[in-house]
């Protein structure tokens, strides 16, 4: 059995541990002799409590464990930034890290993972609120926050929560092939995994609300007009500012351009469009404004990894 050793400490995500642990159980259940065996280690063995209040039980002590691991797992949560300063807990993962195959963490268990330096040089990935300091904290690591996981060799890493259960989907299609992980993804009633350079947001963006009426205004007006001229000196003119005072005012209180805003929400009609109807994509390009189904490609594909056409066959609700 491939063993997987799941790291917790108090505070930690319970979906972050019993999300990727279903996943691992089910192709145990798929596989036979050649799947997994799910342990749990935290820095000494007994109850740990989550941040959700439900109280696991560690079986190991993470310095005390001698045996082959397949795959080390991480957990985040709000417990992690104690966790990232706790020397014993790094100290043990670090060891137990010397025995295994594969290294992975989940959303902000990305944080006392990379305490031990093993994400040095390492393209990594996290929960999307916590990129910009994980970057700040370790400039040795690359942070790409946007992406749902990230394979660097033996390195995995994922974003927040429910991300989770794609990079163990996607674990289990490295280990056992993409039909195993399709009948494991059906018994939990998921998305056969996302690739892992899909987008985390499911909104149409992340940007800042703004603090100026006419803006929200705009933002409003600008999602109901996906087919008008949404250029910058259009968005200018509606707004009644100079082209150059509106793309700085419109930066400062959204924390994005105007014309990146605008894409994103483009994308986002698009993504419903997709998920919910069976437009043909030229009709789908021409309702969010963006022309024609290769410009519809284009864009998705360097947003979020994959083409609109695949998009819709991963995710469509009709």
């Amino acid at each position: 059995m491939r063993v997987v050793l799941m790291v917790v400490y108090d505070g930690f995500a319970l979906l972050d541990l019993a999300g990727p642990a279903d996943v691992f159980g089910g192709a145990a259940a798929l596989v036979g002799a050649d799947g997994y065996r799910v342990e749990v280690a935290a820095v000494r063995p007994g109850p740990v409590r989550a941040s959700s209040g439900v109280t696991v039980t560690a079986d190991h002590a993470l310095a005390d464990w001698s045996e082959q691991i397949d795959t080390l797992l991480v957990a985040g949560g709000l417990g992690s930034w104690n966790a990232s300063a706790d020397a014993e807990l790094i100290a043990g993962i670090a060891h137990a890290a010397g025995y295994a195959e594969r290294i992975t963490s989940v959303c902000s268990g990305a944080f006392p993972l990379a305490r031990t330096g093993l994400l040095d040089g390492r393209r990594v990935t996290t929960h999307w609120a916590a990129g910009e300091l994980l970057g700040r904290e370790f400039p040795a690591v690359t942070t790409e926050p946007d992406l749902i996981y990230v394979r660097d060799g033996p390195i995995w890493t994922s974003a927040g929560v429910t991300a989770g259960i794609d990079l163990a989907l996607a674990i289990v299609s490295a280990d056992h092939g993409p039909e195993v992980a399709r009948e494991v993804a059906r018994w939990l009633v998921v998305y056969l995994h996302r690739p892992g350079g899909q987008s985390q947001f499911s909104t149409p963006m992340a940007a800042d609300p703004p603090k100026r009426n006419s803006l929200r205004l705009l933002q409003v007006w600008l999602e109901e007009n996906l087919e008008s001229d949404l250029s910058l000196p259009a968005l200018a003119e509606r707004a009644g500012m100079s082209t150059r005072h509106f793309s700085r005012v419109f930066a400062v209180e959204t924390g994005t351009t105007p014309a990146r805003y605008v894409e994103q929400v483009r994308i986002g009609a698009a993504r419903r469009l997709l998920e919910n109807t069976d437009q043909p994509m030229d009709r789908v390009a021409a309702a969010v404004g963006l022309g024609s189904p290769e410009t519809l490609y284009r864009i998705f594909h360097r947003h979020l990894g994959i083409p609109p056409g695949e998009y819709r066959a991963r995710f469509t609700r009709v």
